[in-house]
């Protein structure tokens, strides 16, 4: 296959750490653990760059509504004035997808290499303290599967909370219900691949309740101050107000009238 073919590389590179990790007295099952958690030790850097790009985008999230209600009827207009809003700002939206770009080779790796585990079982138990019968058997193949999976969803939902902060409803409500979607498919994933993932969500999660504390959020952007060139709003106070007229002194003038002379 050609996938597989590309990734061979990545699959070797898996085992070996596999098999480091478990030469030092992990199972099977800890060694992927321990596996998922270099990977998000090396893709540190990515997630701090990613919550940066989410707080960024939260804070300008009311210009952003303001261009798409302005511009809802033409989308080429919409798309060209939001492109322009993120290069002024220094908005780059792909940085939140990074970390999970970044891990979809790894995974699709890993699939192969769990494969090969189950076609080719290297020597040691691959079973995890008789909880896990195999890391390599398919998740559907026994009760502690269905474990995993249901701590997967679960992790899953908590980590979309964490990392959806800048999306719409409508896209909110869609991952969440994207985990249940998936379980027709996952059952059939290796109990390794769902381990990973769900130890993966797990680190999401604390990752999000740790960067909520010590990062500090980007303080939206503030009105622009009146320079010089502003001319200076109208107040009523500032308005002048006509001055009445002096009143005359002393006693009021009294006019004469001349008195007509009788038509004979």
């Amino acid at each position: 296959m050609t996938v597989a073919g590309i990734l061979t590389p990545l699959e070797d590179l898996l085992r070996n750490i596999l098999n480091g990790l478990h030469s030092v007295g992990l199972p099977w099952a800890w060694s992927i653990v321990g596996l998922t958690l270099i990977v998000r030790m090396l893709l540190v850097p990515l997630t701090v760059k990613q919550i940066h790009s989410m707080q960024n985008m939260q804070a300008h999230a009311p210009q952003m509504k303001e261009i798409q209600r302005k511009y809802k009827g033409d989308r080429q207009k919409l798309n060209e004035e939001l492109m322009k809003f993120y290069k002024e700002n220094n908005i780059n939206p792909a940085s939140s997808c990074l970390p999970l770009v970044a891990q979809i080779p790894i995974f699709i790796g890993l699939f192969y290499t769990l494969r090969s585990f189950a076609k080719n079982p290297p020597p040691g138990d691959l079973s995890w303290l008789h909880f896990v019968p195999s890391v390599a058997d398919k998740a559907s193949a026994h009760w502690s599967g269905w474990v995993l999976i249901v701590i997967y969803v679960a992790s899953q939902l908590a980590s979309t909370y964490f990392m959806s902060g800048t999306m719409q409803q409508s896209q909110r409500v869609l991952m969440m219900i994207l985990p249940f979607a998936f379980i027709p498919f996952i059952i059939h994933f290796p109990t390794g691949l769902v381990l990973y993932w769900m130890t993966t969500n797990l680190w999401t999660v604390g990752q999000g309740l740790i960067t909520r504390r010590l990062i500090p959020k980007v303080a939206p952007p503030t009105t622009p101050k009146r320079s010089s060139r502003t001319p200076a709003k109208e107040s009523k106070a500032e308005t002048p107000v006509a001055e009445p007229a002096p009143k005359p002194s002393g006693p009021p003038r009294r006019v004469k009238r001349k008195k007509k002379k009788a038509r004979r």
